[in-house]
């Protein structure tokens, strides 16, 4: 199901970008339908809503921050460049999970697995440098929404108390709207009024621009609600590594939908990176198997 969403909303995402490149303005949008979902799942009673404290605000500002930047600048980059070159950047994200672990949460990281990262660095960079859509506001941001997101995860273990994940993530998704409202109005709403919104009027009609926006964001917040009750499952390092799995889907379906031209070296470059990331989930399942089998030996 994670997957299925996904690649639906990424398609429908660059098919806006396509005649709309308003990234900031469209992350909000993403953000705002899944905020009404959850009010109107909360007023039906499906799931009922947990009541929140201020203890537990502070634990979710930090998540839902992280989720807001990381969530805009992955806009910036599906906007400017190729959705199958910002999932491939992206596949870096358990590199800088196990970072993370490592230097901030203070777990330690075998060599094996720091080992089975480096096809994926390699294969990125192969990818990168010959990447047709190539531009750095595409590259930099898709970078900035890794951290972003590795931060998010470590974040999201520790809130993970009691409350149940669809209310978590109904909580973040709306501190994270309100993170992302001023930047979209500051950046992009002068644009917007004078020029942006006649355009895309004039291409596509009010009809089928308020339908497409509408249903990215309900596909945009099912992935993400489902990607959430996943996390609850499951530790974040095999999170990590369901989402790159997630990423050849979409890469793959990209290709065909746009027609992406890929040049040979990138090809080989993502399937380097994509199979890096398939012996550093084999190594890393292995490892917490082992630990389970201390455990109840």
């Amino acid at each position: 199901m994670w997957y299925f969403l996904n690649v639906i909303f990424n398609i429908i995402n660059k098919k806006i970008y396509n005649y709309f490149p308003y990234p900031y303005f469209v992350s909000v949008i993403h953000l705002f339908v899944g905020v009404v979902y959850c009010l109107v799942s909360w007023a039906v009673g499906l799931p009922k809503r947990a009541p929140i404290d201020s203890n537990l605000l502070k634990l979710l500002i930090p998540v839902a921050v992280c989720h807001a930047v990381g969530h805009v600048t992955s806009n910036v980059s599906f906007a400017t460049v190729a959705v199958s070159f910002t999932h491939t950047i992206k596949a870096l994200e358990p590199f800088f999970n196990a970072a993370a672990s490592q230097f901030i949460l203070g777990q330690q990281i075998p060599l094996t697995l720091w080992l089975s990262l480096a096809p994926v660095v390699i294969g990125v960079s192969m990818a990168s440098l010959t990447e047709l859509s190539f531009n750095w506001t595409g590259f930099i941001s898709a970078m900035i929404s890794n951290i972003s997101f590795t931060y998010r995860s470590i974040y999201s273990k520790k809130a993970m108390t009691d409350m149940d994940s669809t209310n978590v993530y109904a909580y973040i998704s709306i501190i994270a709207l309100i993170v992302c409202i001023p930047p979209a109005v500051i950046i992009e709403g002068p644009q917007l009024l004078q020029h942006g919104f006649k355009d895309v009027v004039a291409k596509v009609g009010w009809t089928k621009f308020i339908s497409d926006l509408f249903w990215v964001g309900m596909f945009y917040h099912l992935y993400n609600q489902v990607a959430t009750n996943t996390l609850e499952r499951v530790a974040p390092l095999t999170h990590a590594v369901g989402n790159v799995l997630k990423r050849v889907f979409v890469i793959g379906f990209s290709i065909i939908v746009f027609g992406n031209k890929i040049s040979t070296q990138t090809g080989i470059g993502t399937c380097i990176a994509i199979g890096g990331v398939a012996i550093y989930s084999y190594i890393k399942a292995k490892m917490e198997e082992e630990k389970r089998q201390m455990k109840t030996a």
